[in-house]
């Protein structure tokens, strides 16, 4: 074979690598847009599942892209942080389009809403055109504000995962003390939470089988502020209470039971327990291991996507307007303000946080990309296509995570104060109270 026809037939391969290796760079949710070229070891432009947090722990960064190992962990626990708060992010915004959307609908509106914020502002124009139909009127909200726990064995796995220094079951997690949450099977000393009713000694929010001696959302069989008589109350009911209560309770309590001491807890203790709660999570300030600020926030993150929450008790008085539209009202927000406020007040406070903490660690871990992209010729612009959209859909869910936090909390408001006016309080409970004329 002539040298001119063997060259003509050599150059074959090298043209088709040529033609196909743009199509590496080009990183997606899949590892590589080319079928199989996930496989090939050390292909330019791999990328793993992006949907994944633990596929991005199990990716070999520091190999793929050719950089030192520190800047590969910071991108790792960074991209994995993004992830996670992406999926906690959609979850808040779930919450309240499912929420807002069933109040905005059992109040009249119509129409599907494309977002939590959407659904939550047609829930407020709701709220307040049915308020505008009631006339005069005064509204006291009483809300039992949820509780939710963080699994601390999820924070503890986690971070054996994702920082190389955590030795896999040693990683010991601490709770804010006083803020533990779970099943105990011996003394309780804290709240009670109970659906199905037990005795309560102490302040039970929720319904009560037995007298009362407290506030009443619906009718007060006994004395109402001294008075005797079987009607609304809008002060301290002394009798029995048809409606949710908050004070003591001589009978059995389904809901949240404030407990007077340590006592025996049939449900979700949170507090703290005489002996060792089963499935521990903690209300307050999870306290990790030391780790790397990138695997914490990525931790932190997961943790609040598994969150579980107490159901927030919610009590409505109502005084004066039509009867009947009263009580629609009423049994609308009795009925959809709790997941709201799981939000609201629940998880409010600590998913603006996470959100900040993982939008600084995002952003410290692009400029460890920046900075890596430059000492990698050959395998730089793969690394900075390949961690750019998790990075953006981190930064884009912080800012929608406080948006979300912040109408849902417009929500309550505007129940007894007006259109998004004023705030709630993030305790154990909020009240609000005011007067609705007509807007």
């Amino acid at each position: 074979m002539s040298t001119k026809r063997w060259f003509k037939f050599a150059s074959w391969p090298l043209l088709g690598a040529a033609l196909v290796a743009p199509m590496f760079i080009q990183c997606g949710g899949g590892m590589g847009d080319l079928p199989g070229g996930a496989n090939i070891p050390g292909g330019i432009g791999k990328c793993p599942d992006m949907t994944n947090a633990e596929a991005v722990l199990g990716f070999d960064w520091a190999g793929t892209y050719k950089i030192d190992a520190a800047s590969a962990e910071r991108i790792k626990g960074g991209v994995a942080a993004a992830v996670e708060l992406k999926g906690v992010a959609a979850q808040i915004d779930a919450d309240l389009k499912t929420g807002c959307g069933a109040l905005a609908h059992d109040l009249g509106a119509a129409g599907d809403y494309k977002t939590g914020k959407d659904a939550c502002d047609a829930a407020i124009k709701a709220i307040n055109d049915t308020k505008a139909k009631l006339g005069k009127v005064t509204i006291a909200l009483d809300m039992q504000a949820p509780k939710c726990g963080a699994s601390m064995d999820v924070v503890a796995d986690c971070a054996a995962k994702c920082d190389a220094t955590v030795k896999p079951g040693s990683a010991k997690v601490e709770c804010e003390p006083g803020k533990l949450q779970g099943q105990c099977s011996a003394q309780c000393e804290g709240s009670c939470d109970v659906e199905g009713g037990a005795k309560c000694d102490g302040q039970c929010s929720g319904k009560c089988d037995a007298k009362i001696s407290g506030k009443c959302d619906g009718t007060c069989d006994g004395k109402c502020d001294g008075k005797p008589g079987k009607a609304s109350c809008a002060g301290t009911c002394e009798g029995t209470c048809t409606g949710n209560v908050e004070g003591s309770c001589s009978g059995s309590c389904s809901g949240s039971c404030q407990l007077k001491a340590k006592a025996e807890c049939k449900g979700t203790c949170s507090g703290s327990c005489s002996a060792e709660m089963k499935a521990p999570k903690c209300t307050g300030e999870v306290k990790p291991p030391q780790m790397s600020a990138e695997c914490k926030a990525h931790c932190d993150a997961k943790a609040e996507a598994k969150v579980e929450c107490t159901p927030a008790h919610i009590g409505v008085r109502i005084s004066g307007g039509d009867a009947a539209q009263v009580a629609k009202f009423k049994t609308a927000l009795e009925k959809d303000l709790p997941l709201i406020a799981k939000v609201a007040l629940g998880m409010g406070d600590r998913v603006k946080k996470l959100g900040g903490d993982v939008k600084t660690v995002v952003e410290g871990a692009q400029s460890v990309v920046q900075t890596a992209a430059q000492g990698a010729a050959a395998t730089g612009a793969a690394l900075t296509a390949c961690v750019a959209a998790p990075f953006k859909d981190a930064i884009d869910a912080a800012g929608g995570m406080s948006a979300d936090v912040s109408v849902s909390v417009n929500v309550s408001a505007s129940v007894s104060g007006g259109a998004g006016g004023g705030s709630a309080s993030g305790g154990a409970s909020a009240s609000a109270s005011g007067s609705a004329g007509a807007h």
